[in-house]
Parts: C-alpha cells; structure tokens; sequence
C-alpha cells in the first residue's frame, strides 16, 4: 500500500522524500514498480469495468449485494466481499435513506374501515393485496403530490397520479389506473392510511363498485403501511433528493420514468431475491404455468 501511494503520489513530491516519509527504500520500490501484476490485481482490473457497469445500471443507488446480484445475473463469478472492495476503490456509494414526513389528514368524521391486512405484508399472487399511500415532492413552482397503489406480492406499482393538490381525485386517478392496467379479480384487499381522500364517499363507492374489501391502518400508525412507505424513502433516496426541481412538470416526468422504467423493470428488491418486480411476476407465472 506504501508503494501504491507513492506511484500516485510521486508527481507531486520528490521520490526521496516520500520514500523517507514512508520508511521504504528506493531499490524497494523501483522494484515493486516493474513486477508483474499478480493474478489478483489483473482479476480486479477485468472486474472493475464491470463493477461500474452494474452501478451504471442500478443508476449510482446499488449497494454491493445489489451490484453483486446484477454481476451474478450477468454470468459473472465474483464474491460479494470483492464487490465491496472494489467499490470502495472506485468511489462508488450507495445513497443513504433520508427520512421523510408523512401527508395523513385522518380529522375527519368519515367512517374509517378496521385493519384487516394487520401488517401482514405477503400475498400468494397478484391483486390480491394492495396498498395505497400519498406523499409530497418539493420543486421550485411548489409542491407535487404523488399517490400510488402497490402489489404486495411483486412490491410492483400498478397505479399512480401527481398533482398540484391533494383532492379526492388523486387517489382516484391512481386506483382507476391500477384497476385498467392488472384488472383484479374477486378477493382483492386495499389498504390505506385513514385519510379523508380515502375515507371519501366517492373513493370507497368506487372499491365497492369492483369488489375490493376496505382495510385502513389505526390511527397514527405508519407502520401499519409500512411498505408503501418503504416505495416512497426508496424514491425520495434514489431520485427527488438528488437534485433540485425546477417545475412539477420536470418532476412528474422523472417520477413517472422511475417508477415505470427503473422501478418496477429494472430495480433489484431485496425482498424478491434480487429481482425486479416485473421479473419477480414473470417467473411467478411461468410457474403457475407449470404447475397447471
């Protein structure tokens, strides 16, 4: 490591006197400097390239276990322990969470529905579960509100809608396209916080029109819909807080790319094995095919 540093190092100061510094000879080091690379050092320079190439693909926000998944699925054989050093030899960082607060509005005199997902956060398929969720993002014009419908059993988001309010209609926009893109059949539970968009006469008319059985968390309690937000920390983490907005429309551009593009087809969840949501769902209906 002293070597290294003074091949680095050398353009800067006089050999001598880093060799000094340092406590190691010149002979020693010009010695060093024409060895042959051992095997290991020419394994790291061949892994390096893709190393980045999976941080590339997972857009700067992978940690090693993702980036080690992503090389995995290339067919390349690496140990994750080597995937983290060779990050850190590249500067690579995953971006830190950041915590974020919450939109509920739960004064209201509505009539609220019991918790009947009760933190059981599984599904044994699709549009059997979903769960629902408000959130707000900052640009320069103001706020932008998002909402979203998650699948419980991919974390895929199957609906959402921005807007410049909270209204009824947010929530509403986000169902209507989570119902047109999976069409659910009968036994279909929604969960949502207690809010008064979804506590609204018009929002629960329209589960009630497709047969979706009504689950809302207890009062104040985020944990009760703790994957939802999970979605939104992920989203804040890996794109809202790594720049600035100009406008709501810049923002709802971005947002809708993520989610459709990154998120739910690309992204690897730790939850699904390391596997997108879409990749998670394919196989899972290849499955059932076999067994039919």
């Amino acid at each position: 490591m002293r070597f290294s540093f003074i091949q680095v190092e050398k353009a800067n100061y006089p050999l001598r006197v880093l060799c000094r510094v340092l406590q190691v000879s010149r002979s020693g080091f010009y010695a060093w400097f024409k060895r042959d690379p051992s095997e290991r050092e020419r394994r790291d320079e061949v892994l390096k390239p893709k190393v980045l190439q999976a941080s590339k693909v997972g857009r700067g926000v992978y940690g090693s276990p993702r980036i080690h998944s992503e090389l995995k699925a290339q067919g390349v054989e690496v140990a994750r322990k080597r995937v983290a050093r060779l990050m850190k030899d590249l500067g690579i960082v995953a971006s830190p969470p950041r915590r974020f607060r919450r939109t509920t509005d739960s004064n209201h005199d509505q009539p609220v529905a019991p918790n009947l997902l009760d933190r059981s956060f599984v599904a044994s398929g699709p549009d059997h579960r979903w769960v629902a969720d408000i959130t707000y993002i900052w640009t320069w014009e103001g706020w932008l509100y998002l909402a979203v419908v998650v699948d419980l059993f991919s974390r895929r988001v199957v609906g959402w809608s921005m807007a410049n309010h909270m209204r009824t209609d947010l929530v509403l926009e986000a169902l209507g396209m989570a119902l047109r893109h999976r069409l659910p059949e009968s036994d279909l539970l929604h969960h949502s916080d207690r809010g008064s968009q979804y506590a609204s006469d018009r929002y629960q008319e329209m589960l009630e029109e497709h047969g979706i059985e009504c689950s809302m968390s207890r009062k104040g309690d985020c944990w009760d819909n703790a994957v939802v937000e999970s979605f939104f920390g992920t989203l804040k983490t890996e794109l809202i807080y790594r720049r600035p907005w100009s406008t709501r429309r810049e923002a709802r551009s971005a947002i809708s790319e993520y989610i459709e593009v990154f998120y739910n087809r690309i992204r690897r969840h730790s939850y699904l094995g390391n596997r997108s949501p879409a990749e998670y769902e394919r196989l899972a209906e290849e499955e059932m095919a076999k067994a039919a």
